[in-house]
């Protein structure tokens, strides 16, 4: 039997099975749950997101959406609403910056538009998708809601520049959320992984120094594996995370504890 056993939602993000969301994903199926996939729009993308989501699940449920157009939102959940019964756990795993401005040096001359569209994709979308969940989550008796932020929201991290401050704004609209959700038993977290080597890091400039940081000077003296933040999510996702809301919960061996 497992923690999760009848409960479905929907995972936003599985770019690869390198991915956080990958990883949350085939925890979550672990225990019992079932997910559905969004992926970005075309057939590339589909193609990549399936190929990922089928060493989970065989024939698993996929829905393009561009999370910059709300007409794809609305798409996306009423598609989701249409063909499963309830939404348990929404897992919001996307972000987004012009990989230009992620060097380091570069933070004070980024482009207005470059700064607007990390924080439209980067933290907006989690509010505006909760939106869109808060019905269906409410009307079987609540859920949990989750997104995935870094550390580099609190303290700079040489290169992550623009993605701090989105990551920043992601973490707040959590609380507010949490907050305004919560009376229909709602929960919004946010979980602050260690650096992972994914298609979304590797835009970032000094990622190298992260991992080797981690691994000779954290606690744990290794990296973060997707593993320990699925095992999380779980956590979340479960009736064990039925008094926590709000919260920023660091999965990343220890390093966010570290003066130096």
């Amino acid at each position: 039997m497992g923690l999760l056993d009848g409960k479905q939602g929907l995972i936003v993000g599985v770019a690869n099975d390198r991915s956080y969301a990958w990883h949350i994903a085939n925890a979550l199926t672990e225990h019992g749950a079932t997910c559905a996939y969004s992926h970005i729009p075309g057939e590339k993308n589909e193609r990549r997101t399936g190929k990922a989501a089928e060493k989970i699940t065989p024939d698993p449920w996929l829905c393009p959406c561009d999370a910059g157009q709300d007409e794809d939102l609305d798409a996306l959940f009423e598609r989701y609403k249409k063909d499963f019964p309830r939404l348990d756990f929404l897992v919001h795993s996307i972000a987004f910056a012009d990989r230009e401005w992620l060097q380091p040096g570069k933070f004070c001359h980024t482009p207005r538009k470059a700064y607007l569209d990390a924080v439209d994709i980067s933290a907006f979308t989690l509010s505006a998708m909760a939106g869109r969940a808060k019905e269906q989550m409410s009307a079987g008796g609540g859920g949990s809601i989750m997104a995935m932020s870094y550390y580099g929201s609190e303290k700079v991290v040489p290169g992550y520049n623009v993605m701090g401050v989105a990551k920043a704004a992601l973490e707040a609209t959590g609380r507010y959320l949490a907050f305004e959700l919560g009376e229909f038993n709602i929960r919004v977290n946010t979980i602050s992984g260690g650096y992972l080597r994914t298609l979304a890091s590797s835009a970032v400039g000094g990622v190298d120094m992260m991992d080797e940081a981690a691994r000779t000077k954290g606690p744990l003296r290794r990296g973060v594996e997707g593993a320990d933040v699925g095992k999380t999510a779980v956590y979340l996702a479960s009736d064990l995370g039925s008094g926590v809301t709000g919260e920023n919960i660091y999965v990343d061996c220890g390093m966010n504890i570290l003066g130096i």
